[in-house]
């Protein structure tokens, strides 16, 4: 089983944790933040390494980026991969993904599987939202999340589907994921100006078009 480690130095990661230890044995480990824009030293205890260390899969929702760099400096040895899940600027990035076993996607609805077997594991489990849709009489049935947003947006969609007609189904999915209180565009994820509910509104409605095409 994937052991999951979600590490936060502020009021992110708990949705994601919530959601994620449903399916994985998961731990949620707060860390506390530099104080200033620019930090001389971070402080990281022993023990929260060593619990971190133990993961196969770390992600960060850490906004401190000195903070965020001197975890995957420390760490990234010692796990299979990290998903960075707030990150500032290409530059930034580039530096981050530069470790090799280091992800930043622009969106967290957008993990896919990438050949390492414990990533595997949890990205068709989370990431890119994929369903599938029973339809009755035109309208929505049972619906079956199969890989979901890691925020469990996708999840909430789902439910709040169930009943509607069919006709513009991943219209419907598109506008009800951005009922959903995503907190992403607050953690400045993106390195352009497009709205990460805008991202994760487009996928949703990909996956349910996908959905209604398999019948």
């Amino acid at each position: 089983m994937v052991r999951v480690a979600i590490v936060t130095d502020g009021p992110y990661g708990e949705r994601a944790y919530e959601n994620i230890k449903e399916e994985f044995e998961t731990c949620f480990i707060e860390l506390e933040a530099p104080q200033g824009i620019f930090a001389d030293e971070i402080e990281i205890s022993q023990d929260k390494l060593g619990e971190i260390r133990s993961a196969d899969i770390v992600i960060t929702y850490t906004l401190h980026p000195d903070l965020t760099l001197e975890l995957v400096e420390r760490i990234h040895r010692d796990v299979d991969w990290i998903i960075v899940g707030a990150w500032r600027g290409e530059g930034f990035r580039k530096q981050l993904t530069g470790f090799g076993n280091v992800t930043a996607p622009d969106n967290m609805c957008d993990l896919e599987e990438n050949g390492t077997p414990s990533f595997d594991e949890f990205a068709r489990k989370f990431g890119r939202p994929v369903v599938e849709v029973d339809v009755e009489d035109g309208k929505v049935g049972d619906v079956r999340v199969l890989r979901c947003s890691p925020c469990g947006a996708t999840r909430f969609v789902a439910e709040a589907l169930k009943g509607e007609g069919v006709e513009d189904l991943p219209v419907k999915a598109g506008l009800r994921v951005q009922h959903y209180p995503c907190r992403a565009p607050k953690m400045r994820l993106f390195s352009d100006d497009e709205c990460k509910k805008e991202m994760a509104a487009t996928m949703h409605s990909e996956a349910f078009e996908r959905a209604l095409r398999k019948g």
